[in-house]
């Protein structure tokens, strides 16, 4: 049997905004759109996180800002 290779289109990459973990050797990093901060520290090491360039393929995020939404709920006494 012989099986063709298909060939593989290309995804549409764009230069987007990143953040970086700052901590030597950590590979953490997250697109800024999906951040919940302003200044997010690194999931993986919790260190602080800088702000970089990555060419990376083009995604939607349908949510307009996440660093807009509360965090938690307020509970209002009822006494």
């Amino acid at each position: 049997m012989y099986f063709r290779r298909q060939s593989m289109e290309d995804i549409p990459q764009e230069q987007t905004k990143i953040w970086s973990c700052s901590k030597d050797g950590c590979k953490g990093w997250m697109r800024d759109n999906f951040a919940f901060e302003y200044t997010p520290t690194c999931p993986i090491c919790h260190s602080l996180m800088v702000t970089r360039q990555k060419l990376l393929p083009i995604l939607d995020n349908s949510n307009v800002n996440l660093k807009l939404l509360k965090k938690g709920v307020q509970i209002k006494s009822g006494i």
